[in-house]
Parts: structure tokens; C-alpha cells; sequence
């Protein structure tokens, strides 16, 4: 059963983000324009998703780019990264925004930024489409950039507010690289073992 979940998770997000986006003017009738842009980052990034993970893209892209063939981002892997990595992630942003302060939404609103950011400075560096890019450009960068500007219009979020959320974004992406470059130089020294 699980690896069906790793290998399908895709399809049930973005039907359900889809779902979510539908059910948005009932939810958030009575929201701030700020919560709405915390709330939006779970459906658009469940959207995001399926571009990029549809099919395997993203995993296959790695292991084809990174890993010169080998599997250096699993199923597994993928799965942990996107669920409690990504939507676990948002849904604590959209509680904390929810019940102690609007400035918590920015940890949401950081995550699909630099998720945006760095698809673009891969597509620029590598000259190439990669799994994720359109709708990084077309969705996430003024989604994250309204909801920027949105929640610090309220006052409610202070510098703290930005430094966690911009931290937590940068963290969540460096411990991906560092898991694939990890999984990487494992994958080297089994071939070079291997060749001698």
C-alpha cells in the first residue's frame, strides 16, 4: 500500500488542491485578504506539484541529471519531502497564522518563493525546462509576491516573522540537495568499488 502512496500521491494532491481552490470563496468568506493569501499557498503548491511530479518527472530529472542514471531521489523520499515536507509545512503556516499571528503565513509564503526561486535559477544555469518551472513562474512567483506584500501590510508580521520563514524555506531546500548529493557520492563509490 505505501508504495502505491509514494508512487500516486501526485494525482490525489492536485485533485485536491484543485477541490480547495474550488471551496476558497466558501472557506475564506469571512477571512482576511492576508489569510487567504497563507491559505492559497497549500492549494497552488498541490497544483505546482503535479507539473513536477507527475509521471515521476521530477525524480526521473534528478536521477538523470544529478545521478548520471542512478537512483539518487526515490519514491520514498519524494513522498516525504511533499507531504509532510510541503503540505505538513503549510498546514502548520496556516494554523500558526490562523490562531497566533499572520507573520506565521510567511513560512508558507517563503516555502513557494524559494521553491520558485530555485527552479528558476536551475532553468537559467543548467539552459533547460525543468520539472516544476511554469508553474513556479506562473503561479508561485506572484502568489508568494502578493501574499509578501499582503500579510506585511497587516503589521502583524516582524522581521522574526520573515527571518523564520525565509529560514525554514532555505533549510527544507538544502536539506533536499544535501540528501541527493549524499545519495550521490553513496552511488559513486558503489560503482567505483565495483570497477575494481
Amino acid at each position: 500500500m505505501m508504495d502505491r502512496l509514494y508512487r500516486h500521491w501526485v494525482y490525489g494532491g492536485f485533485l485536491a488542491g484543485i477541490l480547495l481552490l474550488v471551496l476558497t470563496p466558501v472557506l475564506a468568506a469571512q477571512w482576511t485578504l492576508a489569510m487567504l493569501a497563507v491559505f492559497l499557498q497549500l492549494p497552488v503548491y498541490m497544483i505546482h506539484q503535479y507539473e513536477e511530479h507527475d509521471a515521476n518527472r521530477f525524480a526521473d530529472f534528478v536521477n538523470t541529471v544529478i545521478g548520471g542514471g542512478r537512483e539518487v531521489l526515490s519514491a520514498p523520499a519524494v513522498f516525504v519531502i511533499n507531504i509532510p515536507g510541503v503540505w505538513g509545512v503549510n498546514a502548520l503556516s496556516i494554523w500558526l497564522a490562523a490562531t497566533l499571528s499572520l507573520g506565521y503565513g510567511l513560512i508558507g509564503v517563503y516555502l513557494t518563493l524559494v521553491n520558485a526561486i530555485v527552479h528558476i535559477a536551475q532553468a537559467v544555469r543548467m539552459r533547460r525546462y525543468n520539472p516544476g518551472l511554469l508553474t513556479a513562474i506562473v503561479l508561485f512567483v506572484p502568489l508568494a509576491v502578493w501574499s509578501l506584500f499582503t500579510i506585511h501590510g497587516t503589521g502583524d508580521a516582524t522581521l522574526f516573522h520573515h527571518l523564520l520563514g525565509l529560514g525554514l524555506a532555505v533549510l527544507l531546500h538544502a536539506l533536499i540537495v544535501a540528501y541527493v548529493l549524499s545519495r550521490h557520492g553513496r552511488a559513486q563509490l558503489v560503482s567505483a568499488s565495483e570497477a575494481s
